[in-house]
């Protein structure tokens, strides 16, 4: 009887290679034979799944963009469900912001490919589409936090925007050091960084 393959899963398998090489050797390695070799797949199986290399990292670039969304959309109802100015609102928050950040094993994975492609798209057309969602998708995730965060519904529009842009660019910057720098740019030195970021907005306390 011939073995039946799940078809999802063995696109996931072929991803997680992608990860692997990405986070190991760059996003240049990640052609179809050296990712059939990380998988231990001949390339015609990888093939089979995916026709190109194009094909095959725009699915992958997709998946971590979908990965990263939806940790931030649990976080952010947590955020969400607790109440304004406590510690556990504190405490929620600066969870919602570290699942952007390379805090552990997977997520620093995470992190490091979706920098990659990130990066990528700024000359590699395939990858546009994926960018621009993924740009859209966190700036309203974080648009959301700001107006959350915010202890005066009079703020204007333009003070809301600013906000979240301050708040992308910390984002950014940190997840950037902690991938570069992990030894000085710890878990730590991170959740000080976004308490004091965060402690100018009177719904969150600085509090340690």
């Amino acid at each position: 009887m011939p073995k039946i393959v799940d078809a999802e899963a063995r696109r996931q398998e072929v991803v997680q290679a992608v990860f692997r090489i990405i986070a190991g050797d760059g996003l240049e390695r990640a052609s179809l034979r050296e990712v059939a070799d990380e998988a231990g797949l001949a390339v015609g199986s990888v093939r089979h799944y995916f026709s190109s290399s194009d094909e095959l990292l725009v699915f992958s670039f997709a998946t971590v963009v979908d990965r990263i969304a939806f940790r931030l959309e649990s976080a952010l109802r947590e955020a969400e469900a607790t109440s304004q100015g406590t510690a556990e609102r504190h405490s929620a928050v600066l969870n919602l912001l570290g699942q952007f950040l390379p805090l552990d094993e997977e997520s620093a994975v995470d992190a490091c490919v979706w920098m990659a492609f990130r990066q990528a798209a700024r000359i590699n057309e395939a990858f546009a589409g994926e960018a621009e969602r993924s740009h859209r998708t966190v700036a309203a995730i974080v648009g959301r936090l700001i107006v959350l965060l915010s202890p005066d519904e009079a703020e204007s529009p333009h003070h809301l925007v600013t906000e979240a842009e301050r708040l992308l660019a910390t984002l950014d910057g940190l997840c950037m050091h902690a991938l570069l720098q992990p030894d000085w740019m710890t878990a730590q030195m991170c959740s000080d960084v976004l308490t004091a970021h965060l402690a100018a907005f009177d719904a969150v306390p600085a509090a340690r």
